[in-house]
């Protein structure tokens, strides 16, 4: 009776180890993907590629569901497709990459650096609000403002934070939280994502330092 228990429990540890595997190999495809199509392709070759990713993170989904990190990812595609997509026809997009962070949070709030925060946090900031879109300023500060506590020294959740403070011309607490991101460690494997934000966040710092 143990043999036959210890070996149904090395089978199941030995699947829930090739799924784990198969997660962060999926993850780390749309990272980098990801980052290729948001900072070297423009036009309509982008919206392309970014529909395509699209397709590709609800696959992986299929296969696991209860992944938080595969649902940020694929909620992150979503968000960033519609933002190069703009218009009304990118609000489906937005209200289904908000469904996917929110149902990311119910699994692990804290995943990927407490994203979901930060990421949900944009959503609510860029969308319109109420009767287009569900837009609400006072949410999108609480979550982007959750996403810098529970992760003070990540790249994206200052930045984003500080583009919300400079939207709402709060120009030295947005500096303050340009040069927090500007200082961020580097991530491994990210080489793309973070040289493409270190120049949006040089951007954006000087706008804020010229408009004090």
């Amino acid at each position: 009776m143990i043999r036959y228990f210890l070996i149904n429990l090395i089978a199941l540890l030995a699947l829930t180890g090739s799924a784990l595997a198969d997660v962060t190999e999926d993850v780390e495809y749309i990272e980098l993907r990801w980052a290729e199509i948001n900072y070297l392709l423009e036009g309509d070759e982008q919206l392309s590629a970014f529909e395509q990713l699209v397709a590709e993170s609800e696959t992986f989904i299929e296969s696991n569901e209860e992944s938080a990190e595969l649902l940020i990812w694929s909620a992150i595609v979503k968000s960033s497709y519609a933002g190069a997509k703009g218009g009304l026809g990118a609000l489906g997009l937005a209200k289904a990459a908000k469904a996917e962070f929110e149902a990311a949070m119910k699994i692990d709030a804290e995943a990927l650096d407490s994203s979901a925060y930060t990421s949900l946090g944009i959503l609510y900031h860029s969308v319109p609000g109420w009767p287009i879109g569900f837009g609400d300023s006072k949410k999108a500060e609480q979550l982007l403002r959750k996403g810098v506590d529970n992760n003070p020294t990540g790249i994206d959740n200052n930045f984003f934070y500080a583009n919300f403070l400079a939207d709402k011309k709060e120009y030295a607490k947005a500096e303050e939280y340009y040069l927090r991101a500007q200082a961020a460690p580097p991530r491994p494997g990210r080489d793309i994502a973070d040289k493409g934000r270190q120049a949006e966040i040089a951007v954006a710092l000087s706008a804020v330092q010229a408009a004090r």
